[in-house]
């Protein structure tokens, strides 16, 4: 039974993720800052693979130490899906009035998170040949207003994604851009809009199934793309 750590899994993309993955048998190890909200997903998950919740703040040290150890006792990583993802104030404010603990807080949940938990996970990802998915999004590709410091937080993430993929060519590394989704965090950057035009985190999953199933070589995959011919 492979094993999977998933951050940010109470709702969203990430939900979606743990109950695919757990229809298909998996172990999974996830986390949430909502413990109560972790829960319920979790109470509402298919029959099939065990698992392990640990409630708390990613970009926290003590939180990452417990993941590795819930890991350790598994015994095995087969993915880690960095999905945990914090936007911001909202609404979202110009850079020049952002404040500099919430830029500080979006980098650390966004960006240093991803890294310190890659860093303690990545021996026994290593030992398994295991998959490493970076949840990305389009804006760390844009200079768009009111987007700054998330746009930075995720354009860093790919960056560092990008240079690991190329410092570790064994492994399948991928940044993987959702698009635009019906969740929460999606309603909070547009307050005051209509987003049921989005698809549901759900019609996103096969998406992402596509890279763990075919392993193409790293790189950076929109969900768009999957829908054509992965690339060899």
């Amino acid at each position: 039974m492979p094993t999977a750590v998933i951050t940010g899994a109470s709702r969203g993309l990430g939900a979606a993720v743990a109950h695919a993955l757990a229809g298909r048998g998996w172990h999974l190890i996830v986390d949430a800052r909502d413990g109560a909200a972790l829960q319920r997903m979790v109470d509402d998950l298919p029959n099939g693979g065990s698992i392990v919740t640990i409630a708390g703040d990613v970009a926290d040290p003590d939180h990452q130490r417990a993941i590795r150890v819930a890991v350790d006792e598994r015994g095995e990583l087969d993915l880690l899906l960095n999905n945990a993802s914090s936007l911001g104030p909202s609404p979202r404010p110009t850079i020049a009035a952002t404040p500099v603990a919430d830029a500080r807080q979006v980098l650390e949940v966004n960006t240093l998170a991803p890294l310190a938990l890659t860093q303690r996970l990545f021996e026994p990802l290593r030992a398994t040949d295991g998959v490493l998915i970076n949840v990305t999004s389009d804006v760390a590709l844009e200079a768009l207003p009111g987007w700054g410091i998330y746009s930075a937080s995720k354009a860093a993430l790919e960056q560092l994604t990008a240079v690991l993929a190329e410092e570790e060519p064994q492994l399948p590394i991928y940044s993987f851009d959702p698009g635009d989704m019906q969740t929460e965090m999606h309603q909070q950057a547009f307050p005051n809009e209509d987003i049921s035009d989005r698809p549901l985190p759900e019609e996103v999953v096969p998406a992402l199934l596509r890279l763990l199933d075919e392993r193409p070589a790293s790189d950076r995959f929109q969900a768009s793309d999957l829908a054509l011919a992965v690339p060899r």
